[in-house]
């Protein structure tokens, strides 16, 4: 009971502070970032779920969905796997992590998704979107259709890497739903995100993924990171028959991460061990076992504007109780103190810096030359603004 007391308070306390940074036009509306979400691939059941349609950040989780469109295209044919992609200026200039690609040279498709599965290179997910879209900007919005396409309902991208920008949003439930398309649509191309190492000129590149080789059954699929996003996992795994995806955002360090998505997963396969009739119940009772810390909110504590959540709680107990101690003292009986909850002062935003121009060279492309042309008549026009996260609360509230 004091959990699901704390954990409502929690989320009162989240509401009022995100309805107060949104009416006064400052910060984002997404102070909070963590979520998460465990289901069954097989049976598309629902193991475990927090906070799994609130808006998020998917930062480098965006290049599944970019990988996913590179697979289709080689699916039809538009690309083969030994064809050389030509880098533009644009596509140099992103910023880390990256190959540092020069302009003007070439990368293979088979090298360019490898180093986005363990380098996760900005540079080459633009390189990627400018060969099938023409330009970064028309293939975000052909992924945006694709996605609506794959039920990802409360999805929108903007660009092709997960580079920060506060148009870019996702779900948990979605990242999910992508995984599990990407299993069930690109099963032949699937173990390229079981890669652990990759090499490119000099260099070789670890898989930022590192519950592969360390979490039996794990075979992929990816991480991401930013200041805004915490740390992101899509992680899926197999074993005795059942293949089970687990997303997590928001945490607070790459190690408690992977840890935390490492316990969803083995709650998950548990699961199916436990003494019980029902499998309901079954489920219920792995994840009622799975370690809780400190934090009700699992590994990844909540945070407000770089504040964790449980400071915020205090900050406000503090104010409300200092507040009382000089009703008492001067004597107010009538309560006309102020009983509004305190919501501290919130910290200056992080800035984010816009995308670089697109490059002016590229001519637009014919939509029957393209495998991608199917989506042309669907996607909005190239200069239609993204949706800003308080649009996307009121879509979510209006449903």
């Amino acid at each position: 009971m004091f959990l699901r007391a704390l954990a409502a308070l929690n989320r009162a306390v989240c509401t009022a502070a995100i309805l107060t940074v949104m009416a006064f036009g400052g910060g984002t509306a997404l102070a909070e970032k963590y979520a998460a979400i465990v289901i069954d691939a097989d049976t598309q059941q629902v193991l475990h779920d927090r906070h799994a349609d609130e808006p998020r950040y998917p930062a480098s989780l965006t290049k599944v969905m970019t990988l996913y469109m590179l697979f289709d295209a080689l699916k039809s044919g538009e690309v083969t796997l030994d064809e050389r992609m030509t880098v533009s200026r644009f596509a140099a200039s992103q910023a880390p992590s990256n190959l540092k690609l020069r302009t003007g040279s070439t990368i293979k498709v088979r090298d360019a998704i490898g180093a986005l599965v363990t380098k996760s290179a900005n540079d080459v997910a633009v390189v990627v979107a400018e060969r099938l879209g023409g330009t970064e900007r028309r293939f975000a919005q052909l992924m945006t259709v694709k996605a609506k396409a794959l039920g990802l309902e409360n999805t929108r991208f903007v660009n092709a890497s997960g580079l920060p920008d506060t148009r870019q949003l996702t779900t948990a439930r979605d990242m999910a739903v992508l995984a599990d398309a990407m299993l069930t649509d690109h099963a032949d191309y699937y173990h390229y995100f079981a890669t652990e190492k990759f090499s490119w000129g000099r260099k070789t590149y670890k898989n930022h993924n590192n519950l592969l080789g360390d979490v039996n059954g794990v075979d992929g699929i990816k991480t991401g990171y930013t200041r805004a996003s915490g740390f992101n996992l899509m992680a899926s795994a197999k074993r005795d028959g059942h293949r089970i995806i687990a997303v997590m955002l928001g945490g607070t360090t790459a190690r408690a991460r992977d840890r935390h998505v490492e316990a969803l997963l083995e709650a998950a396969f548990s699961s199916y061990t436990l003494p019980a009739d029902d499998q309901e119940l079954r489920t219920r009772l792995a994840f009622a076992m799975l370690e809780e810390p400190l934090s009700p909110e699992a590994a990844a504590e909540p945070m407000l504007n770089g504040k964790p959540l449980s400071v915020i709680l205090a900050t406000e107990a503090a104010a409300q109780k200092l507040a009382a101690n000089d009703n008492q003292l001067t004597g107010s009986a009538q309560g006309d103190a102020d009983d509004t909850p305190v919501i501290p002062a919130m910290d200056a935003p992080v800035l984010v810096t816009e995308s670089a121009p697109e490059p002016e060279q590229y001519l637009p492309i014919d939509p029957e030359a393209t495998s991608l042309g199917r989506y042309y008549a669907e996607a909005p026009a190239a200069d239609t603004p993204a949706f800003s996260p308080e649009e996307y609360r009121r879509r979510q509230l209006a449903k």
